[in-house]
C-alpha cells in the first residue's frame, strides 16, 4: 500500500448498520476535515485528470461535487455538476438508470459540454456502477468524450467495475482505494 493510500484509508471511518442494519458505511467526512488528507486526495485526482487529458471535470451529486470541484481548480479545468433530476434550472439533458429498488434520473446542462471536451468523471465511491454508467451515457449524448472515471474508493464486492468497463470503451477507471 502506498503512503497516499494509507493516509486516505486512515481518515475513512466505518459506521456499522448505516443507513440500515447489516451495512458498513464508509464515512469520508474525517478525510474531508483533515486538510493534509483532503489536499493529498485533490492532488492525486488532479494528476489523474492531467494524465487522461481531461478538459473538464464532471462531479456526480453530491459527494462528487465536494471532490470534483477542487480537482477542477487544481488542474485548471472547468467543473460540470451532474445532478439529480429537477435540481438544475433551464434546459437539461437527462439519463434514467435502474436502482436496486426502482429507478432514478440524472441531468446536466448539455451546453456546458462540447464535442471538443474530454471529461473525467469524479465521485467518492464506485458501488454497483449504476450512476456512473448513466453519467457516461449522458456525457456521450451531450457530444463529449469520456476521458475516464476516478473515484476515491471502489467497493469491489459490489462488482461495479465489470459493469462499467464495457461502457468506458477503454477509458481508464481509477480507484485510489479498493475495499
Amino acid at each position: 500500500m502506498t503512503d497516499i493510500q494509507e493516509l486516505l484509508l486512515s481518515r475513512i471511518r466505518d459506521v456499522a448498520d448505516y443507513p440500515e442494519p447489516g451495512v458498513m458505511f464508509k464515512d469520508i467526512t474525517p478525510l474531508l476535515a483533515d486538510p493534509a488528507a483532503f489536499t493529498a486526495l485533490t492532488d492525486t485526482l488532479a494528476e489523474i485528470a492531467e494524465r487522461t487529458g481531461a478538459t473538464k471535470i464532471v462531479g456526480l451529486e453530491a459527494r462528487g461535487f465536494i471532490l470534483g470541484a477542487p480537482v477542477a481548480v487544481r488542474a485548471d479545468l472547468g467543473f460540470i455538476p451532474v445532478r439529480k433530476a429537477g435540481k438544475l434550472p433551464g434546459a437539461t439533458l437527462a439519463q434514467a438508470y435502474d436502482l436496486e429498488y426502482g429507478s432514478a434520473e440524472i441531468e446536466v446542462h448539455a451546453e456546458d459540454l462540447t464535442g471538443d471536451d474530454r471529461i473525467l468523471i469524479v465521485d467518492d465511491v464506485l458501488a454497483t456502477g449504476g450512476t456512473a454508467e448513466a453519467a457516461i451515457q449522458l456525457i456521450r449524448r451531450a457530444g463529449a468524450e469520456v476521458a475516464g472515471l476516478a473515484v476515491l474508493m471502489e467497493l469491489g464486492f459490489l462488482a461495479g467495475r465489470p459493469r462499467l468497463e464495457p461502457a468506458l470503451e477503454g477509458a481508464p477507471l481509477e480507484a485510489l482505494l479498493v475495499v
